[in-house]
């Protein structure tokens, strides 16, 4: 019998101050990414693309809210959201107070929320049904949080494409909505970041010989996930502005 539950007090979280929501409590902060926009660790302008890139003014700062979280692998930590949940009571209930309560944290998949209530032994009938209750009033979203991820993590940390669609894979999105979300880069600004990541890194690698500097160098791209011949090319012709010789350099120096 399908379980009937009151909807009405249940509304999207607050999403953080300065922030703009996207359809599932969190949203994108809008704005130049010099100034702390998007959820990514680190961001243009202080600090460049994190820990890859120079620093302006010394320290580090670190932003909050968004996606900080983004480095676990498995479901949210549900014990911190779920302070205060009663420890008897209607699964349903029980099941919308923890949602609720994560997403107020961070934008989540529905898979996240999906693990999380599981860990909590909601039984399956009754997950099923709250998720596809939040997705109807929009507190679920995943094509909303793609989106948001791929603009965030492509501005804060210079994830390419490749890369990108893995760490989404990784949080159960659908393939068909990571394919529309990553599409949002195409190839000609993917380069032009890659030549920024470049540009902020060669600095520090002055004084080492040419093939240890391209090694160095198209190393980082390829853990950002950009292709080897894009990384060759990037490096190459960054190595030429400061008159190396690159003629003989090939695929076979990474």
């Amino acid at each position: 019998m399908t379980r009937r539950t009151d909807w009405a007090d249940h509304t999207a979280p607050e999403s953080r101050p300065g922030t703009a929501g996207r359809g599932h409590g969190g949203g994108v902060e809008q704005g130049d990414h010099g100034q702390g926009g998007g959820y990514g660790e680190d961001g243009f302008g202080e600090g460049g693309f994190g820990d890859d890139g120079g620093r302006k003014g010394g320290r580090r700062r670190r932003r909050r809210g968004g996606f900080d979280g983004h480095q676990d692998s498995g479901p949210p930590s549900s014990s911190r959201a779920e302070k205060g949940e009663p420890p008897k009571g209607d699964p349903a209930e029980r099941a919308k107070a923890i949602c609720l309560r994560l997403l107020t944290g961070t934008p989540r998949t529905r898979k996240q929320l999906a693990d999380a209530l599981r860990k909590r032994e909601i039984p399956d009938e009754v997950a099923e049904e709250v998720l596809s209750r939040f997705e109807e009033v929009g507190l679920i979203n995943d094509s909303a949080f793609a989106d948001a991820w791929v603009e965030s993590r492509h501005h804060g940390r210079g994830l390419a494409r490749r890369a990108l669609a893995r760490e989404l894979r990784t949080k159960g999105v659908d393939s068909t909505l990571i394919d529309e979300a990553v599409g949002q880069l195409d190839s000609e600004q993917e380069e032009e970041t890659a030549r920024e990541l470049v540009a902020r890194k060669l600095r520090s690698t002055r004084g080492l010989d040419r093939d240890k500097r391209l090694r160095r160098l198209a190393g980082m791209l390829a853990r950002k996930g950009y292709s080897e011949g894009m990384a060759l090319r990037v490096v190459r012709q960054a190595l030429e502005e400061e008159g190396e010789e690159t003629e003989d350099l090939g695929y076979e120096a990474f």
